[in-house]
């Protein structure tokens, strides 16, 4: 499937399950959503933790395109769920955000770890996840990111059971994908990074880690969304986790084109 015929099913309605394994190989991006008053501290604390945000593209107030991330992107409808944000706390989730755009918003979108996923698939590096069709572990962790402005918090991370003898392939394809998040940030035992249990995710679904795994952690763009929980500005909208905005470049791509 294309990017662009991935999108064309999620705009229709027909696809609202989460995108890891969708147009393999294309890049995928998280969103959030600010007034233009929050979006000169967002960008910043993009630009202070390029690890867990590494800043694809933003929009000017009020417009909901990103055409130099693909065909006919349409920020209201092109993802396939969106949560949405008051004083911090998650209102609930919508399949589009039509009647809530506003003149004075900016859109931000953020490079995503599922585009390096078809370059391990390639290696001969399963992902148990993607097999089972459901959506990547994703946890809340103890590591403090960089403040910015009015945003702080700690790091999102989401995990994936890599055979022991991989993890050195592993680092080596994921660098090769800085706008994906690229290498991990942690390996090994969870507790290290803040993680009591790896079966009570915070985001996404649980995986199984099998003997002769090791759980590997990459930073993750739900990190803002964990800042706009602890930050708390008045009014945000972010993807829902795992679901994202399929773009037309290769994820492989290390710059974008204003």
């Amino acid at each position: 499937m294309t990017p662009l015929a991935a999108r064309r099913l999620i705009r229709a309605g027909t696809h609202a399950r989460p995108t890891a394994g969708l147009a393999p190989g294309a890049l995928q991006a998280n969103l959030v959503i600010l007034p233009e008053a929050e979006a000169q501290d967002f960008e910043a604390f993009c630009a202070a933790n390029p690890k867990p945000c590494p800043l694809l593209a933003r929009t000017g107030p009020g417009d909901p395109f990103l055409l130099q991330l693909g065909e006919d992107i349409d920020l209201r409808y092109d993802l396939p769920g969106y949560h949405i944000w008051y004083d911090g706390q998650m209102s609930g989730e919508q399949f589009d955000i039509a009647a809530l755009w506003r003149d004075d918003l900016v859109s931000f979108a953020l490079g995503c770890s599922y585009g390096f996923e078809a370059a391990l698939q390639e290696a001969g590096i399963a992902l148990r996840h993607i097999d089972a069709g459901h959506n990547v572990s994703m946890y809340d962790t103890s590591l403090p990111v960089t403040p910015a402005g009015r945003f702080f918090g700690n790091m999102v991370v989401s995990m994936r059971p890599i055979p022991a003898e991989r993890l050195g392939d592993v680092h080596r394809i994921c660098a090769e994908f800085p706008l994906c998040h690229g290498p991990p940030v942690h390996t090994g035992p969870a507790e290290e990074i803040g993680i009591a249990d790896l079966a009570q995710v915070n985001y996404g679904d649980p995986t199984e880690v099998a003997v002769g795994e090791s759980p590997v952690f990459w930073a993750c763009g739900v990190t803002p969304q964990n800042a706009i929980r602890t930050s708390k500005p008045g009014f945000a909208i972010t993807h829902a986790p795992g679901k994202m905005l399929i773009c037309d470049l290769p994820a492989g791509v290390a710059t974008i084109s204003a």
